[in-house]
């Protein structure tokens, strides 16, 4: 077995708490304990009576329950709570795929899935989103990569890093491919609820029997420090997973646990997305018009979702030596296009405090200005 680093995570995670401006970050700037306290009617006295015992190691009962809710006909016994969604991914993918497999994965991506892909050895199928076809996917590509005898398909959706959710068209047609390959599809759902403008986007929840999702609290809720995720899908693939999750971290903080609960109070969790929708609404405009400021130098599709927004630039300066100027010389951090596969792209995140976001693309500005 053959490694593949990750190189955007390593990227961010070097350096997004190094840096004066972290563009980097794809969710709203998040909550603060007490924050999430206060909109739960809960004080700190709340949680410092919390023994620091073992959790229970799959989530405990309340916390699943909630998460089930979210999902029609699931129940406690189809959700494993995980360490954020990336742990639900990792397992997944280590239960569905093994070193031959085929597995096809929408791109450009979160780049987990396709790095644990080339870990474990298997084969790779893209299906690419289109640019000219605005960030959707060419149906006969669909049809190509999804053939039969593949074993997994792999979406994010609403997407990471273009912030482009799939059309009813597309997402019927990978449902349809997978069920009639006999693949396991995975949903990683994690945008979900942080749309700019619409309702949150449909769950492929419920869609086959073959069908799994994995979603959590860092994006959309705006809570990331917890590292709570999870993983829904049908109880003997949940128990498999759980296995699984023995040899990774075993079990969730007790803490974390608890408040990811409160969060998932049916009336805490409405506002907790208000307050993220807020942010997106207020904060667009302002990448929105300063990307329209740079004139050719910058070319973009406004997000359906997600606080990114992924744009093509001019310069012939590659994107990671780009974005290392920028870390290097004016302390904004950003994701480049070739940790994505793509390269002259940028990814911008636009959901910090909105002082730091308009002096953090000043900055951008005026590198951009000097590649000139």
């Amino acid at each position: 077995m053959s490694f593949e680093p990750f190189a955007m995570e390593r990227w961010q995670s070097t350096w997004e708490n190094r840096v004066r401006y972290n563009l980097s970050e794809s969710g709203v700037h998040p909550l603060s304990v007490a924050e999430l306290l206060s909109l739960a009617g809960q004080t700190l006295d709340a949680v410092a009576g919390h023994r620091l015992g073992y959790p229970q190691s799959n989530g405990s009962e309340p916390l699943r329950t909630a998460i089930a809710t979210l999902y029609p006909g699931a129940t406690a016994e189809n959700v494993l709570v995980t360490n954020g969604s990336a742990e639900a991914n990792f397992c997944a993918f280590w239960q569905l795929a093994q070193a031959g497999d085929r597995v096809a994965i929408v791109l450009p991506t979160y780049m987990q899935t396709w790095g644990l892909a080339r870990t474990f050895g298997a084969q790779i199928a893209p299906i690419w989103l289109r640019e000219e076809l605005g960030w959707q996917p060419d149906l006969t590509e669909v049809d190509l990569a999804i053939a039969p005898g593949t074993k997994l398909v792999i979406v994010t959706n609403p997407n990471n890093p273009t912030g482009a959710i799939l059309s009813d068209e597309a997402t019927g047609r990978i449902v349809r491919r997978a069920a009639e390959a006999g693949a396991w599809l995975l949903s990683d759902e994690v945008y979900q609820g942080a749309e700019r403008e619409a309702g949150p986007t449909p769950s492929l929840w419920g869609r086959g029997e073959r069908v799994l999702v994995t979603n959590g609290l860092s994006k959309a809720y705006g809570l990331p420090g917890l590292r709570i995720g999870w993983c829904v899908a049908p109880p003997a693939l949940i128990a498999e997973l759980w296995a699984r999750k023995d040899y990774t971290t075993i079990g969730p903080s007790v803490i974390s646990d608890w408040l990811a609960t409160r969060a998932l109070e049916p009336g805490v969790r409405l506002k907790i997305l208000a307050r993220t929708r807020s942010i997106l609404r207020t904060n667009w405009p302002v990448l929105e018009r300063w990307l329209a400021s740079q004139g050719d130098q910058l070319r973009f599709r406004a997000p359906d979702a997600g606080a990114i927004c992924y744009a093509r630039y001019r310069s012939s300066i590659n994107s990671s030596a780009l974005a290392e100027r920028l870390r290097r010389d004016r302390d904004v951090l950003v994701v480049p296009g070739d940790q994505f596969g793509m390269d002259h792209f940028i990814r911008f995140g636009f959901g910090p405090v909105l002082t730091d976001l308009e002096a953090a693309l000043a900055r951008v500005a005026d590198l951009l200005r000097s590649l000139d």
